[in-house]
């Protein structure tokens, strides 16, 4: 039976974070069951300037101007090349790899959800961009596709990740189950070290008349709350060794007793040298939901050297 082929898309803006983040798709995907797509939203500027209208001292620099633009559409073509060597080094066909350059229609992050719904697993992209307004621009970017992308997984790569271990955030919502099929699904049999994290923060922090209990029965309260997780752990195993994770391949960690769920998730991917956090976007309920919206991104925010996969 041939294995699930996955379509990963890779949104490229010729930076050194780009060609970090399809180095870090390289050393995660199994070539045998992946193919990517390099996609890059190309602006054309030169529309801007003709729509400034018939005032001379702009027509004059178009010529000047569609010079800068042609110089940069070569340098993308350049950074394809290097994009696409990155890949096959890593053992991907060239078949298995295509290349996309879309000129802008509705804005970057628009034109990448446009892009996405043609069958995509995955939207991956960096963190940072070209220069500091780059920068803004492609952190503007991937909040925007965490946002507003539904269906799709995005990936959101800080650095040069090179780590292969991956941290996995779970609790009893459907979306962090979502997150860890997503992780079977595209890793099972990749031979990669998962741990599944649950965070408990101090229960005082919700009823402040906790801060009065004893100790002994503060211990009490963390012992039931181990025990409440031990289902989740052990479904959350149940579907990647099904996926083709060996039992020693997973491990378990339960942290209570903190103030900040996602500063505590980024301080244990950092203290164990993870390399990938995963967590789920969608909670329980609308009010989970809204807390989970919100440890996503404080956990992008914070994993500035890692990738972070959002499942929605």
């Amino acid at each position: 039976m041939d294995e699930k082929r996955h379509r990963i898309l890779v949104a490229v803006d010729g930076s050194n974070q780009s060609l970090d983040a399809v180095g870090y798709i390289g050393r995660m995907l199994r070539p045998e069951t992946s193919e990517i797509v390099l996609f890059n939203v190309m602006r054309d500027i030169t529309d801007a300037f003709r729509d400034v209208g018939a005032d001379p001292t702009f027509h004059s620099r178009i010529a000047d101007i569609s010079q800068w633009q042609l110089t940069q559409e070569n340098m993308l073509k350049k950074f394809m090349d290097e994009g696409l060597k990155v890949l096959t080094d890593n053992g991907f066909h060239q078949d298995s790899v295509e290349i996309k350059i879309f000129k802008s229609q509705v804005g970057v992050a628009r034109d990448i959800i446009e892009e996405s719904k043609k069958g995509y697993s995955a939207v991956v992209v960096g963190r940072r961009g070209l220069s500091r307004l780059m920068d803004i621009m492609m952190g503007s970017v991937a909040y925007k596709l965490v946002e507003r992308l539904a269906n799709v997984p995005v990936w959101v790569v800080g650095g040069a990740p090179t780590s292969s271990k991956v941290l996995v955030a779970v609790d009893h919502s459907q979306g962090a189950m979502r997150a860890v099929d997503h992780v079977g699904d595209i890793l099972g049999g990749r031979g990669k070290e998962i741990t599944l994290l649950n965070v408990l923060r101090t229960p005082s922090m919700f009823v402040p008349e906790l801060e009065t209990l004893s100790p002994d029965k503060q211990k009490e309260i963390f012992s039931l709350a181990k025990d409440d997780v031990e289902p989740v752990f052990n479904t959350a195993k149940g579907v990647l060794t099904e996926s083709g994770f060996a039992e020693d391949q997973i491990t378990t960690n339960l942290i209570t007793g903190v103030m900040s769920r996602a500063g505590t998730i980024v301080d244990e991917a950092r203290r164990g040298g993870y390399g990938t956090i995963v967590i789920g976007r969608r909670g329980i309920s609308r009010v989970e939901e809204f807390f989970m919206g919100r440890v996503s991104n404080k956990v992008i925010s914070l994993a500035k050297e890692m990738a972070v996969w959002v499942v929605n």
